[in-house]
C-alpha cells in the first residue's frame, strides 16, 4: 500500500510509515504545495496512492463525484502529530487494509473510526 500525505500534514510521517514497511510520500515532493484537492485527488488515484488528510474535503469530493478511489484516511483530531496517532493510525491501515485496496473513505479519531466503502451510495 502506498500512503500520500496531504500538505495539512507533517511530512515526519513519512519515516512514520517506513517504520511500519507502509510506503508514504509527502505531497510537497510530488506536486505543488498549491494544488487544489481536485489535482491531488487525480495524482492518487492514477499513481495507486491512499489520500492521508486532515481536510474534510477529500470525503466532500468522494461523494460529489461518486468516485470509487483513491482511498482517503482522514483525521479528525486536533493534535495530528505522529508523536500522538501514529499507533491509531497504523491501527487502522492493518484492521482496514482489504478495504483501503479496494476503495474506501476511512474517518480516524482518538476513541473510533469510520468505514465508508467507495462509491457512496
Amino acid at each position: 500500500m502506498n500512503i500520500l500525505i496531504d500538505m495539512n500534514l507533517s511530512p515526519d510521517w513519512v519515516p512514520v510509515f517506513a517504520r511500519h514497511e507502509i510506503e508514504a510520500i509527502h505531497w510537497s515532493t510530488v506536486g505543488d504545495p498549491g494544488a487544489s484537492d481536485r489535482t491531488i485527488m487525480q495524482w492518487a488515484r492514477d499513481s495507486g496512492y491512499v489520500v492521508f488528510t486532515h481536510d474534510l474535503d477529500f470525503g466532500a469530493l468522494l461523494a460529489a463525484t461518486q468516485a470509487n478511489g483513491p482511498s482517503v484516511i482522514q483525521v479528525r483530531t486536533q493534535n495530528v502529530l505522529p508523536t500522538h496517532l501514529e499507533n491509531t493510525v497504523i491501527s487502522v491501515i492493518h484492521q482496514f487494509r482489504t478495504l483501503l485496496e479496494s476503495g474506501a473513505l476511512i474517518t480516524v479519531d482518538e476513541s473510533r473510526s469510520r468505514v465508508r466503502v467507495l462509491p457512496f451510495s
